[in-house]
């Protein structure tokens, strides 16, 4: 079975467990280097000092050996080899091997005897070079120019570590000569047991951290996914329609910030949702309403329900509701290319309480139909602003026809200008029925209606607030609403301040 790293935990899991070993595998491969050169030095001057001990103490009992100092010297290389662990020899000058401890088998002595019946080095090499050397310490690592590769010592390996310090005496002559040396030798694979000892110690205990930390990095891997597989099962609801499901991760680090942007974007897209199926929905119900009334009175005419006299009056009407359709249409078009950006603002500097002066004549006849009471408040009488003169008519306009529309008989409305420091406020307040609290946010979604029998009037299409929100956001300003239920509603938007005219 293949593995396959097709998950993050999968991935993580892996590479946590390969850092580990890594890890593992170098910190013991320079623990080995250095181990063996720390132990081998550590035995190499081991193996040192005793040698000088052990020269010191045959310069002293040179020329005096009695059977007494003799037994107490061989007594004393005997205690020297076991503590050391080693294989101790005195040589003279000439290559015999003068005293061993321990003693060298039978067979080993009897195969290097000279013509005298000693034994000697068979090398010179063995001992030429440290009687040559002064009072130089020599230090070899092998087999010993051959010697050590002998039957006799084949259970100890063919390694060996050698220290060579030659014994110098001053004769009555006064000519310091060499006279012998002590060698004391020791396998390698006895200088290797502390390292050998020290890296299974190491392997051990970290073959056990291993176990640990890949437990731990599962664990943590868990923890660490748990949220991605949540956000991941949502998203693949969120695709199926589904936006009433909420991550819960108590994490306040990236995992947790990201589940709250996740969060915030279902309440976003949930919210979206929404608005579409209300938007849906209102398109549906202000066209059906027109579409209905047209067929109806078509029908009636085709088929004489409604006899010839009155055919021309229900003509009107339905002459009325095209123009409302097409209205309607035209506005959601207009809306859309708002939202999209597609409309180029023509920026120009006007007159802004001429402006609305033209508002207020073309609304005259509706106005004067409620005798509604219309009131200037200019701070001067010309004041320049820079925008788009014909969207910001279009903004007037959609607020002055509320004004009216939500006005009672004979109401108020007071249309203000003043300037504020760069900036144009721009005020239609009026007196009628307000609006709630908590209608004041969604007053800008197209359709919506916090006042249900604002629904009875015909002559708005329910989208003039929304196309008002869009033309002043297209101009990098502001728009707001203030309204008290039974006292009234006020819109107020900003504008650029023209600076070069003749109030400068």
């Amino acid at each position: 079975m293949t593995f396959k790293f097709n998950t993050i935990f999968k991935k993580l899991v892996s590479v946590f467990i390969g850092l580990l070993v890594l890890n593992y595998l170098v910190t013991g491969g320079f623990l080995f280097y250095f181990l063996n050169d720390y132990s081998t030095k550590q035995k190499e001057d081991t193996l040192k000092r005793n040698a000088e001990v052990i020269k010191n103490a045959f310069i002293i009992l040179y020329g005096n050996m009695d059977n007494t100092s003799l037994k107490w010297f061989q007594s004393f290389l005997n205690q020297s080899s076991v503590l050391s662990n080693s294989m101790i020899w005195i040589v003279n000058n000439s290559g015999h091997i003068v005293y061993s401890e321990p003693s060298m088998p039978e067979s080993f002595i009897e195969k290097y005897r000279d013509e005298n019946r000693l034994a000697k080095l068979p090398d010179p090499r063995q001992y030429s070079d440290v009687m040559e050397v002064g009072n130089e310490t020599l230090v070899k690592t092998g087999n010993f120019f051959g010697f050590f590769s002998d039957e006799a010592f084949k259970n100890d390996g063919s390694s060996w570590l050698t220290v060579q310090m030659p014994i110098q005496v001053i004769p009555s002559n006064g000519k310091q000569i060499t006279i012998a040396a002590v060698y004391l030798h020791t396998p390698v694979p006895e200088v290797q047991r502390l390292q050998f000892s020290v890296l299974r110690l190491f392997m051990i205990s970290g073959g056990l951290s291993i176990l640990i930390a890949i437990f731990l990095v599962y664990l943590f891997s868990v923890k660490f996914t748990r949220p991605l597989k949540q956000i991941n099962q949502v998203a693949k609801k969120i695709a199926g329609g589904e936006f009433n499901n909420r991550l819960v991760v108590s994490s306040k680090d990236e995992i947790g910030q990201l589940a709250d942007s996740f969060n915030h974007m279902l309440d976003d897209l949930q919210e979206l949702e929404e608005m579409r199926r209300g938007f849906i929905a209102n398109v549906s119900h202000e066209l059906r309403t027109p579409m209905t009334s047209i067929r109806g009175f078509v029908e009636g005419i085709i088929d004489g329900t409604i006899p010839p006299e009155k055919q021309l009056n229900y003509l009107l009407i339905v002459k009325d509701e095209t123009i409302r359709l097409s209205r309607l249409v035209n506005d959601l078009l207009d809306l859309a290319k708002m939202e999209a950006g597609e409309v180029t603002l023509n920026i120009k500097q006007f007159d802004i309480n001429e402006l609305i002066r033209i508002c207020v004549i073309k609304l005259e006849t509706l106005i004067t139909s409620k005798n509604i009471e219309v009131e200037a408040n200019f701070a001067v009488e010309n004041l320049m602003v820079s925008a788009d003169k014909d969207s910001i008519e279009r903004v007037i306009i959609n607020l002055l026809h509320n004004a009216v529309k939500f006005s009672n008989e004979n109401g108020r409305i007071i249309l203000e200008t003043v300037k504020n420091k760069e900036k144009v406020l721009v005020s239609v307040s009026d007196t009628g029925i307000g609006i709630n609290e908590d209608d004041i946010k969604r007053v800008w979604d197209r359709f919506y209606k916090s006042d249900k029998s604002r629904g009875k009037d015909k002559t708005g299409t329910g989208l003039g607030l929304a196309i008002a929100k869009n033309i002043i956001n297209e101009h990098n300003q502001e728009i707001w609403v203030e309204s008290t239920i039974g006292v009234g509603t006020k819109f107020t938007f900003t504008l650029d301040y023209f600076k070069n005219n003749l109030e400068d």
